[in-house]
Protein backbone atom coordinates (compact mmCIF):
# COMPACT_ATOMS: atom_id res chain seq x y z
CA UNK A 1 0.00 0.00 0.00
CA UNK A 2 1.24 3.67 -0.70
CA UNK A 3 2.43 5.74 2.37
CA UNK A 4 1.58 9.36 2.27
CA UNK A 5 3.04 11.76 3.83
CA UNK A 6 0.92 14.84 5.80
CA UNK A 7 1.11 17.10 3.49
CA UNK A 8 -0.65 14.55 0.52
CA UNK A 9 -2.79 13.63 3.27
CA UNK A 10 -4.01 16.84 3.80
CA UNK A 11 -4.37 17.84 0.20
CA UNK A 12 -6.38 14.47 -0.38
CA UNK A 13 -8.91 14.88 2.27
CA UNK A 14 -9.26 18.07 0.99
CA UNK A 15 -10.22 17.08 -2.35
CA UNK A 16 -12.52 14.48 -1.24
CA UNK A 17 -14.31 16.96 1.59
CA UNK A 18 -15.00 19.59 -1.11
CA UNK A 19 -15.91 17.12 -3.81
CA UNK A 20 -18.86 16.03 -1.13
CA UNK A 21 -19.72 18.90 0.40
CA UNK A 22 -19.61 21.76 -2.49
CA UNK A 23 -19.80 20.01 -5.40
CA UNK A 24 -20.42 23.50 -7.69
CA UNK A 25 -17.23 24.61 -6.93
CA UNK A 26 -15.21 21.22 -7.68
CA UNK A 27 -12.98 20.05 -9.21
CA UNK A 28 -10.37 22.53 -7.65
CA UNK A 29 -7.86 25.27 -8.58
CA UNK A 30 -4.63 25.19 -6.77
CA UNK A 31 -5.74 28.49 -5.15
CA UNK A 32 -8.68 27.05 -3.97
CA UNK A 33 -6.95 23.80 -2.89
CA UNK A 34 -4.57 26.18 -0.88
CA UNK A 35 -7.10 27.58 0.72
CA UNK A 36 -9.31 24.18 1.65
CA UNK A 37 -5.90 22.98 3.16
CA UNK A 38 -5.29 25.84 5.55
CA UNK A 39 -8.49 26.42 6.65
CA UNK A 40 -9.03 26.11 10.37
CA UNK A 41 -12.03 24.45 11.22
CA UNK A 42 -12.63 20.99 10.51
CA UNK A 43 -8.69 20.54 10.52
CA UNK A 44 -6.25 18.84 12.95
CA UNK A 45 -3.64 20.26 12.91
CA UNK A 46 -4.00 23.20 11.27
CA UNK A 47 -1.35 24.07 8.53
CA UNK A 48 -0.22 26.66 6.63
CA UNK A 49 1.04 25.73 3.28
CA UNK A 50 2.16 27.72 0.10
CA UNK A 51 1.64 26.55 -3.38
CA UNK A 52 4.66 25.07 -3.98
CA UNK A 53 4.00 22.52 -1.20
CA UNK A 54 0.78 21.74 -2.27
CA UNK A 55 1.64 21.64 -6.08
CA UNK A 56 4.59 18.83 -5.27
CA UNK A 57 1.61 16.59 -3.27
CA UNK A 58 -0.20 16.43 -6.09
CA UNK A 59 2.53 15.32 -8.40
CA UNK A 60 3.35 12.67 -6.17
CA UNK A 61 -0.79 11.73 -5.40
CA UNK A 62 -0.67 11.80 -9.04
CA UNK A 63 2.22 9.26 -9.15
CA UNK A 64 -0.18 6.84 -6.70
CA UNK A 65 -3.10 7.55 -8.86
CA UNK A 66 -4.93 8.99 -5.84
CA UNK A 67 -5.26 12.64 -7.42
CA UNK A 68 -4.18 15.03 -10.11
CA UNK A 69 -5.77 17.66 -12.88
CA UNK A 70 -9.08 17.06 -14.50
CA UNK A 71 -9.20 16.51 -18.49
CA UNK A 72 -12.25 19.02 -18.87
CA UNK A 73 -10.61 22.22 -21.23
CA UNK A 74 -13.67 24.14 -20.48
CA UNK A 75 -11.92 26.03 -17.88
CA UNK A 76 -8.82 28.40 -18.68
CA UNK A 77 -7.48 27.32 -14.42
CA UNK A 78 -6.11 23.83 -13.90
CA UNK A 79 -8.46 22.21 -11.88
CA UNK A 80 -7.30 18.65 -9.44
CA UNK A 81 -10.25 16.23 -7.98
CA UNK A 82 -9.34 12.84 -6.32
CA UNK A 83 -9.49 9.40 -7.82
CA UNK A 84 -10.21 7.57 -4.31
CA UNK A 85 -13.46 6.08 -6.02
CA UNK A 86 -11.24 4.82 -8.82
CA UNK A 87 -8.78 3.24 -6.56
CA UNK A 88 -10.79 1.59 -3.86
CA UNK A 89 -14.36 1.54 -4.55
CA UNK A 90 -15.49 2.92 -1.39
CA UNK A 91 -19.12 3.42 -0.26
CA UNK A 92 -20.36 6.84 0.41
CA UNK A 93 -20.00 5.61 4.52
CA UNK A 94 -16.59 4.73 3.60
CA UNK A 95 -15.47 7.83 1.98
CA UNK A 96 -16.79 10.17 4.49
CA UNK A 97 -14.98 8.38 7.54
CA UNK A 98 -11.63 8.09 5.75
CA UNK A 99 -12.03 11.90 4.72
CA UNK A 100 -12.50 13.06 7.76
CA UNK A 101 -9.94 10.80 9.23
CA UNK A 102 -7.35 12.45 6.97
CA UNK A 103 -8.52 15.56 8.26
CA UNK A 104 -8.45 15.53 11.89
CA UNK A 105 -6.98 12.52 12.68
CA UNK A 106 -7.77 9.74 15.42
CA UNK A 107 -11.58 9.94 16.54
CA UNK A 108 -13.81 8.39 18.53
CA UNK A 109 -16.83 6.62 16.61
CA UNK A 110 -19.37 9.57 18.58
CA UNK A 111 -16.93 12.08 16.89
CA UNK A 112 -16.49 10.68 13.89
CA UNK A 113 -20.65 10.42 13.76
CA UNK A 114 -20.99 14.14 14.05
CA UNK A 115 -17.88 15.42 11.53
CA UNK A 116 -19.45 13.08 8.78
CA UNK A 117 -22.53 14.09 9.19
CA UNK A 118 -22.32 17.01 5.92
CA UNK A 119 -20.87 13.93 3.66
CA UNK A 120 -23.07 11.12 4.70
CA UNK A 121 -25.88 10.41 7.83
CA UNK A 122 -25.02 7.38 9.86
CA UNK A 123 -28.42 6.89 11.08
CA UNK A 124 -26.93 4.93 14.35
CA UNK A 125 -23.29 4.62 16.12
CA UNK A 126 -23.75 0.89 15.15
CA UNK A 127 -23.89 1.96 11.77
CA UNK A 128 -20.15 4.44 11.73
CA UNK A 129 -18.64 1.04 13.88
CA UNK A 130 -19.72 -1.32 11.07
CA UNK A 131 -18.47 0.83 8.59
CA UNK A 132 -15.11 1.40 10.46
CA UNK A 133 -15.12 -2.97 10.75
CA UNK A 134 -15.01 -3.13 6.96
CA UNK A 135 -12.49 -0.46 6.70
CA UNK A 136 -9.96 -2.49 8.87
CA UNK A 137 -11.22 -5.89 7.30
CA UNK A 138 -9.46 -4.36 4.38
CA UNK A 139 -6.51 -5.97 2.90
CA UNK A 140 -4.54 -4.16 3.09
CA UNK A 141 -6.63 -2.78 6.33
CA UNK A 142 -7.03 1.42 6.00
CA UNK A 143 -8.10 1.86 9.13
CA UNK A 144 -7.18 0.83 13.26
CA UNK A 145 -8.50 0.97 16.34
CA UNK A 146 -6.25 2.70 19.11
CA UNK A 147 -5.59 1.37 22.83
CA UNK A 148 -7.76 3.54 25.04
CA UNK A 149 -5.72 6.47 26.81
CA UNK A 150 -5.39 6.68 30.25
CA UNK A 151 -8.17 8.50 31.72
CA UNK A 152 -10.51 8.14 28.81
CA UNK A 153 -13.55 5.94 28.15
CA UNK A 154 -13.93 5.73 23.97
CA UNK A 155 -11.39 4.37 21.61
CA UNK A 156 -10.37 6.07 18.82
CA UNK A 157 -9.90 5.26 14.95
CA UNK A 158 -7.35 6.53 12.79
CA UNK A 159 -6.50 5.89 8.86
CA UNK A 160 -3.23 3.84 8.15
CA UNK A 161 -2.83 6.05 4.82
CA UNK A 162 0.34 6.87 6.41
CA UNK A 163 1.30 3.68 7.30
CA UNK A 164 0.90 1.77 10.74
CA UNK A 165 0.53 3.23 13.88
CA UNK A 166 3.08 3.03 17.08
CA UNK A 167 0.67 2.56 20.20
CA UNK A 168 0.80 0.94 22.98
CA UNK A 169 -1.46 -1.96 21.71
CA UNK A 170 -4.88 -2.24 20.04
CA UNK A 171 -8.06 -1.45 21.98
CA UNK A 172 -9.57 -4.98 22.81
CA UNK A 173 -13.18 -6.00 20.58
CA UNK A 174 -15.52 -5.32 23.75
CA UNK A 175 -15.47 -5.52 27.60
CA UNK A 176 -17.06 -8.28 29.06
CA UNK A 177 -20.74 -8.07 30.42
CA UNK A 178 -20.32 -6.74 34.03
CA UNK A 179 -16.87 -6.07 34.09
CA UNK A 180 -15.82 -2.30 35.87
CA UNK A 181 -14.54 -1.81 31.89
CA UNK A 182 -17.69 -2.42 30.30
CA UNK A 183 -19.28 0.00 32.65
CA UNK A 184 -17.22 3.24 32.22
CA UNK A 185 -18.28 2.09 28.53
CA UNK A 186 -21.85 2.45 29.06
CA UNK A 187 -21.42 5.63 31.15
CA UNK A 188 -18.70 6.99 28.31
CA UNK A 189 -21.26 6.49 25.55
CA UNK A 190 -23.41 9.38 25.97
CA UNK A 191 -19.90 11.78 26.06
CA UNK A 192 -19.27 10.05 23.00
CA UNK A 193 -23.02 11.05 21.57
CA UNK A 194 -22.37 14.57 23.10
CA UNK A 195 -19.32 14.52 21.55
CA UNK A 196 -20.72 13.93 18.18
CA UNK A 197 -23.79 16.50 18.62
CA UNK A 198 -21.23 19.10 18.97
CA UNK A 199 -19.41 17.80 15.99
CA UNK A 200 -22.17 18.11 13.94
CA UNK A 201 -22.80 21.92 15.10
CA UNK A 202 -18.79 22.52 13.80
CA UNK A 203 -19.79 21.20 10.75
CA UNK A 204 -23.09 23.34 9.85
CA UNK A 205 -21.45 26.13 10.72
CA UNK A 206 -18.31 24.95 8.45
CA UNK A 207 -20.49 23.81 5.54
CA UNK A 208 -21.58 27.68 5.42
CA UNK A 209 -18.10 28.80 5.66
CA UNK A 210 -17.52 27.16 3.11
CA UNK A 211 -20.39 28.34 0.61
CA UNK A 212 -19.33 31.90 1.31
CA UNK A 213 -15.36 30.67 0.59
CA UNK A 214 -16.97 29.93 -2.54
CA UNK A 215 -18.97 32.81 -3.72
CA UNK A 216 -16.43 35.17 -3.26
CA UNK A 217 -14.28 33.17 -5.08
CA UNK A 218 -17.08 33.08 -8.72
CA UNK A 219 -17.43 36.76 -7.78
CA UNK A 220 -13.58 37.62 -7.91
CA UNK A 221 -13.44 35.42 -11.21
CA UNK A 222 -16.93 37.67 -12.50
CA UNK A 223 -14.99 41.18 -11.73
CA UNK A 224 -12.02 39.83 -13.50
CA UNK A 225 -13.65 39.66 -16.72
CA UNK A 226 -14.19 43.31 -16.74
CA UNK A 227 -11.11 44.07 -15.78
Amino acid sequence: MMVLNEIESRVLGSLIEKDITTPDYYPLSLNALVNACNQKNNRDPVMSLDESAVRQALNTLQEKRLAGPTSSADSRVTKYEHRVQEAFNFTRGETALICVLLLRGPQTPGELRGRTERMHRFEELDDVLSTLQRLIQRDPPLVKVLARQPGTKESRYVHLFSGDVDDAGVARTGPELGSKEFSSATAGAATDEAGGRIASLENKVATLQQEIAGLKEQFAAFQKQFE
